[in-house]
């Protein structure tokens, strides 16, 4: 997208009825309910198949420092910092725009229920479309950062639990 047409989508969103509250209330709701539903799932591997809990904490772990480790080295920066409009979605950060963590971790966190629930793993990747959506649409990545993140979560995820197991 052009900065003409990212400007325009973001005033649409913040000129819209709800589109602002609604774009901040997914951006959270998504963030939190998948953060919470990992904690979950490493509780029920716990529970149900501890053989699988170090794979579940590992690859994770180790891919999102990574991923952070390669943020800050790039330091790009975020769209509202290049276009210069105020972002739906309220930041204070400068930079650190690709790839975009948000997503790249609800991806990851998809891949690890992989390995438990393909069913579950599949609608935390829808999640995560969604979510790259909203990131977008609210002013705070490129397309690239969150097609970015989507791809190294699956990529890493896959190659991880791949070589672990």
């Amino acid at each position: 997208m052009n900065e003409n047409i990212y400007c325009k989508l973001t005033e649409a969103v913040k000129k819209s009825r709800f589109g602002g509250t609604l774009v901040r209330l997914l951006d959270k709701m998504i963030t939190i309910i998948t953060g919470i539903s990992y904690l979950v799932l490493l509780c029920y591997i716990y529970k149900y198949s501890r053989n699988l809990l170090y794979a579940e904490i590992l690859v994770p772990g180790v891919s999102f420092v990574l991923v952070t480790i390669a943020r800050d080295l790039l330091g790009s920066r975020r769209p509202y910092e290049v276009y210069g409009f105020e972002p739906v979605i309220k930041k204070e950060t400068v930079a650190h725009s690709f790839p975009s963590r948000h997503v790249f971790s609800i991806f990851m966190i998809a891949m690890a229920f992989m390995q438990v629930s393909p069913i579950l793993g599949r609608n935390f990747l829808i999640f995560g479309l969604v979510l790259a959506c909203i990131r977008v649409m609210g002013g705070v990545h490129f397309i690239k950062d969150v097609v970015a993140g989507a791809l190294l979560g699956i990529l890493m995820g896959r190659l991880g639990f791949y070589l672990i197991f």
